[in-house]
């Protein structure tokens, strides 16, 4: 999180079940997992990984993300479905 009022840089991961296939994916939701177009449309750098890949689980691969290149730590908000 953070307290300026345009960060231009919002980050998504999604942890999706294994059987999920983005190539089945059609319109909107679709565009979410094509990288640079979802940058260019929502202005989101949307990252993904199937549960299955997430090295260490879920949680330790969330920890592992949170931490940025300079060491300091991104905001994490949690959404469930």
């Amino acid at each position: 999180m953070t307290d300026r009022p345009e960060p231009n840089d919002v980050d998504i991961v999604m942890i999706m079940d294994d059987a999920f296939e983005a190539g089945t994916l059609e319109g909107e939701a679709a565009l979410l997992f094509d990288h640079p177009v979802a940058q260019t449309l929502f202005g989101a750098s949307v990252f993904w990984v199937r549960r299955f890949a997430a090295l260490g689980g879920e949680n330790e691969f969330v920890r592992h993300w949170q931490i940025k290149r300079d060491g300091s730590m991104r905001g994490i908000v949690e959404v469930y479905r």
